[in-house]
Parts: structure tokens; C-alpha cells; sequence
């Protein structure tokens, strides 16, 4: 139970940074605008299917960067899987994005080095996500 609690409270503690962070970037209407974009998706289609979507995207992110990635590389493999995984992020032209895949790229790359396997990184990446989902419009409107 332990090892699957622990990554869940990073995700959500992670989300409760990111919640406080979201109060200061209503403040800056460029960067407001850029989470908005992002938020404008999940106002279209069936929250359902988005839930599945996020927890889907989470789970394949972290195989790929945190399992075949993270393996493929011999030296500092936390760093050059959360380097890809922001310049991945980057392509979609949106800062925010960007920037939230740096923090959680490199959290993610941490806790795949201390676990040793991609359980802790998935387990914190999905509950981060879905809590983006869920609760950051709520405070971006």
C-alpha cells in the first residue's frame, strides 16, 4: 500500500503547487491565456472520456519517458528524459505547458531513479493530471 501512497501524495501535492501557482498566473494575462488554452479542451466532449484520455496520455508518457527513454540512456538519464520530455511538450507552442512538463519531468525522473522501476512516475503523473483536469478550471475561468 505504502509504495502506491507515496506517489499518489506527490502527484496531488505537486497539484496543490500548481493550484497555488494557477492564483498568481490569473495575474499575468499572457500566461493566463496560455492555460486557458489548454483549459478550453476539457470543455469540449465528454468529461468521461477525458478522465480516460488524461489517465491514458499519463500512463504512455511515463512508459515512454521514464521506462524506454530513461533505459535507453547511460548517463544522466534524468535529465536527458526530462529534457525531451519539455522540448515533446515544447512542440505544442504553449509555455505553460512547457514549463509544468519540466517540473514534472524531472519529479518523475527522480522518483523512477529512487524506485527503480515506472509504477511511482505513472502513479504521480496520472494523479497530477487528473487533478489538473479536474480541479484547475475551477480557478482559471
Amino acid at each position: 500500500v505504502r509504495p502506491v501512497l507515496t506517489p499518489l501524495a506527490v502527484g496531488f501535492g505537486l497539484a496543490g503547487v500548481f493550484m497555488v501557482g494557477a492564483l498568481l498566473v490569473r495575474q499575468i494575462p499572457v500566461l493566463e491565456a496560455q492555460v486557458a488554452q489548454v483549459l478550453n479542451f476539457a470543455d469540449e466532449g465528454s468529461l468521461p472520456l477525458l478522465v480516460l484520455i488524461t489517465a491514458f496520455t499519463g500512463v504512455a508518457e511515463e512508459l515512454f519517458f521514464r521506462g524506454a527513454l530513461y533505459a535507453a540512456v547511460p548517463r544522466h538519464p534524468v535529465l536527458w528524459s526530462t529534457v525531451a520530455y519539455v522540448l515533446a511538450t515544447a512542440a505544442t507552442g504553449n509555455v505553460m505547458l512547457a514549463f509544468a512538463a519540466g517540473l514534472l519531468g524531472l519529479l518523475c525522473g527522480l522518483q523512477r531513479r529512487a524506485s527503480g522501476g515506472i509504477l511511482a512516475p505513472i502513479l504521480t503523473h496520472v494523479s497530477w493530471s487528473l487533478s489538473m483536469l479536474l480541479v484547475l478550471p475551477l480557478l482559471i475561468a
